[in-house]
């Protein structure tokens, strides 16, 4: 796929019209499988969210688009808007409105809550890579009949990096867990596989990169005269839970959730350092350590189980943010 989503998108949408607002064909469409979203939802959904970023971030106000963000990617947005709002004297001056444009959806069809689509826009904020337009590609969930639509993920990527959405007989993509099991790595294991991996090294179910192997690499030599550091991962589920489409050759991309603290204990006479953001979210007091902690999402791409050559899960794009500190 060298658009995301592109080869998927139009005849995805066009199976979609004419559901219900709802999606559902049984009476709450618990049982039948159905698309998650027509192509008129996908479109109010993205205006929506867009409306409600761009308020928020005006403002620098997380109560304005608090029903439109959730998961990893809420606990970010919001945590930096208030970091934001502590230290921005006017806030409208500074807020450069996000412009999404060129959307296409990529709607799976699937029983039950949550249900979700990826939307593939066009970003005025997005960083191009060499030749390549790069792509923001967001994940839409709605966790039942009277939920709003909420994003809990985002990713940047090069659309040479993504393979294509594997269509069923109907056009529509299909949700991983129809084809979990037949991962290298299974969706739900992915977020305890790569907090294990930074940690530990294992288990060894990642290429190299500088968000896999590089970042364990550039943790070790970390190094300042007067201070140590510590590293904690934890995974995410629940309300953070993965999302994922199944890929044409036989894998899948998924987006999951992670958890990181950074512990920095300072020698007699020296105290950590503490940078405005840092400082707007810090409980207690900084003297001796100060704990960081920050959500992060990942966008990966996991091959099938038994794929040529090893395949490995490769991150393609991550999204970390600080979420809390804690001062000691």
């Amino acid at each position: 796929m060298r658009r995301l989503g592109r080869s998927a998108a139009g005849l995805a949408v066009a199976t979609v019209l004419g559901v219900t607002a709802s999606g559902c064909v049984t009476v709450h469409g618990e049982l039948e499988q159905v698309p998650a979203a027509t192509e008129s939802e996908a479109n109010q959904a993205l205006k929506d969210f867009l409306t409600a970023y761009n308020a928020a971030d005006a403002a620098l106000d997380p109560a304005l688009d608090a029903e439109r963000v959730t998961g990893s990617l809420g606990a970010i947005n919001q945590a930096g808007l208030k970091a934001r709002s502590t230290y921005t004297e006017n806030p409208a001056a500074a807020h450069l409105p996000l412009e999404l444009s060129d959307a296409h959806y990529v709607v799976p069809k699937k029983a039950g809550w949550p249900r979700y689509f990826f939307a593939d826009v066009d970003s005025n904020r997005d960083v191009d890579k060499g030749d390549e337009d790069t792509r923001w590609l967001l994940v839409f969930e709605r966790t039942g009949p009277d939920a709003r639509w909420k994003v809990p993920y985002l990713g940047v990527v090069a659309p040479s990096q993504v393979p294509e959405f594997a269509l069923d007989a109907d056009g529509l993509a299909k949700p991983v867990e129809t084809v979990s099991a037949r991962l290298a790595v299974k969706p739900q294991d992915l977020s305890t596989s790569y907090t294990d991996f930074l940690s530990t090294g294992a288990p060894d179910v990642f290429a190299a990169g500088g968000t896999t192997s590089g970042w364990r690499a550039a943790r070790a030599a970390t190094k300042k005269p007067g201070f140590s550091y510590q590293y904690i991962d934890r995974p995410l589920d629940g309300a953070f839970r993965p999302y994922g489409l199944a890929t044409k050759d036989g894998g899948a991309l998924v987006f999951f959730s992670s958890k990181h603290y950074e512990r920095q204990t300072a020698a007699q006479g020296l105290k950590p350092d503490v940078n405005r953001d840092t400082q707007a979210l810090l409980s207690g007091e900084a003297k001796t350590s100060l704990t960081k902690e920050r959500v992060s999402s990942q966008l990966v791409y996991v091959p099938a189980r038994g794929a040529a050559g090893g395949a490995k899960v490769t991150v393609l794009n991550r999204l970390p943010g600080l979420v809390a500190a804690t001062g000691e």
